[in-house]
């Protein structure tokens, strides 16, 4: 197999010349290239048990003779950990979906859904459009809101909110997966924005905020802002020792 053709770009975007308050927000981006990259999406250890950590995910893989490249928080979860929505790994459905109404940004209708099929190709779809890829669906996880479908912002997302937190979110262009991560609050409408505008996705959807988390030692980033749910990974063997 070859070697991994994954490259990162740190983003730190700032409109020149304007006070600090008026920066643009900055934003960490890793792109992946699912052809070369297999992603993987993990929960819980093999007695049931969440990893909650990248850490202990690490060393769980490090155990089976494999390492944590990189990762990200991977959708939102119950009090118990346990996915809101559709979770699928391995090719195992082991949370339904959910198309039922709520309230919170994963109910923000329309909500999504990150896909990789059985050839790996990577697909961001709106949620009731899940069950005609269900069947060849390799890895699954469900969000919301869909920030971005074929090109357009989600209509309910607000321009002038003040609502900002830290976000992260996933896009999709061609078989490249880009996974997004705001270094800044932001607001919803000013993340996909970015997604769209910044970064070229036509579909985009987010994930999670306040508790956004990235593990990519390469930019030192080892997050610890809590317990975590749905892990999504970059997976390679371990070194040989």
């Amino acid at each position: 197999m070859r070697r991994a053709a994954a490259w990162i770009c740190l983003a730190l975007a700032s409109l020149l010349g304007l006070p600090a308050a008026a920066r643009e927000p900055r934003y960490t981006v890793l792109r992946i290239d699912t052809r070369s990259q297999p992603l993987a999406l993990y929960l819980n250890d093999e007695r049931g048990r969440p990893f909650h950590r990248f850490k202990d995910l690490d060393a769980w893989l490090q155990a089976r003779g494999q390492r944590l490249r990189y990762a990200m928080n991977a959708g939102m979860f119950e009090p118990d950990y346990s996915p809101v929505g559709l979770f699928v790994a391995d090719g195992r459905e082991r949370a339904p979906l959910n198309l039922r109404a709520g309230e919170g940004n994963f109910y923000l209708k329309p909500n999504g859904v990150f896909v990789l099929d059985r050839d790996d190709r990577p697909h961001v779809i709106e949620a009731s459009r899940y069950p005609d890829l269900a069947r060849g669906a390799r890895l699954a996880t469900q969000s919301g809101p869909l920030l971005v479908e074929g090109g357009r912002i989600h209509p309910a997302l607000d321009p002038q909110s003040r609502s900002r937190h830290l976000r992260n979110g996933i896009g999709v262009r061609g078989d490249e997966v880009i996974w997004a991560i705001s270094d800044d609050k932001v607001s919803l409408y000013e993340f996909a924005r970015y997604l769209r505008d910044e970064l070229g996705c036509q579909d985009a959807l987010y994930l999670d905020g306040t508790l956004s988390s990235l593990y990519a030692p390469e930019l030192g980033r080892r997050d610890r802002r809590g317990k975590l749910g749905p892990i999504l990974a970059v997976v390679e063997p371990s070194a040989a020792p």
